[in-house]
């Protein structure tokens, strides 16, 4: 059953709450000696006392007030509800940054409502600023947020995390195919990157080896303000990979094209 606007109203509300509540365990870490822990894999993964004490808050707190809700986190194991919502949970998206004392880090905090995310918050308690996007639109601490209009790869800004995402030479090769065309690129970002074009600064964002948790928060974001996120053939990005967000959907067909060309 679609979710009524005092519901939607409730747990955007909600979903603040769960980013102060991160904000809280996390601000004491930031900028202060930290202990560093590498998950492994194929590049360092990075994860710190702060990512952890965010995500465990957030959880109790999710427990605490709607019980029969699933829990998708980036720290701990799933949880499965009783209830088609989930709430799916990055507590600190863009650790490299946090541990070099870069701003370019939020949580991200989502609610998916059994088909898709339909609410998105990504806040940075540093510098004060929650993105917040739902149907209804998106916005950046109560101010409505719109993409810029941008029709041509030539005068687009592109951005990614960096080009160590890509985790097979054929989609670097397809990355590039794009870079080479835009006006400017730009690497770092993580989720600041994402809410960036949902503001109207960055036009178009390419990047692979994405969890779900750090996309679901951002489609409601990005999609409130005006623009649209996919995977690399069109598709759902709710799931993570290799996925494409563009301010403006003339240019994200042409991004697709290139992307796909065989």
């Amino acid at each position: 059953m679609p979710l009524t606007a005092a519901e939607f109203n409730d747990y955007r509300l909600f979903a603040e709450r769960l980013a102060e509540a991160a904000a809280e365990a996390i601000s004491p870490y930031f900028r202060a000696p930290l202990a560093v822990d590498d998950k492994g894999g194929r590049l360092f993964d990075p994860v710190t006392v702060a990512d952890k004490a965010a995500e465990r808050a957030m959880r109790e707190l999710i427990l605490s007030e709607y019980p029969t809700h699933g829990i998708l986190g980036e720290e701990e194991e799933a949880v499965a509800g009783q209830s088609p919502l989930t709430w799916v949970l990055d507590p600190i998206d863009g650790t490299r940054a946090f541990i070099t004392g870069l701003p370019l880090w939020g949580t991200l905090i989502a609610l998916n409502d059994g088909t898709r995310p339909v609410v998105g918050v990504m806040n940075q308690p540093y510098t004060r600023e929650r993105f917040v996007g739902t149907p209804e639109g998106a916005w950046l601490n109560g101010t409505p947020l719109k993409t810029r209009a941008c029709e041509t790869l030539s005068t687009a800004r592109l951005m990614c995390t960096s080009p160590q995402i890509f985790d097979t030479p054929a989609r670097l090769a397809a990355f590039e195919r794009v870079a080479n065309q835009a006006q400017l690129v730009r690497f770092g970002g993580d989720c600041y990157a994402y809410c960036m074009l949902a503001s109207g600064f960055v036009d178009v964002i390419i990047e692979a080896s994405l969890q779900p948790y750090d996309v679901q928060a951002l489609i409601p974001i990005i999609e409130g303000a005006g623009g649209i996120m996919t995977s690399w053939d069109g598709g759902d990005a709710q799931h993570g990979g290799a996925v494409v967000a563009c301010g403006d959907k003339a240019l994200h067909a042409q991004v697709l094209a290139l992307l796909n060309e065989a």
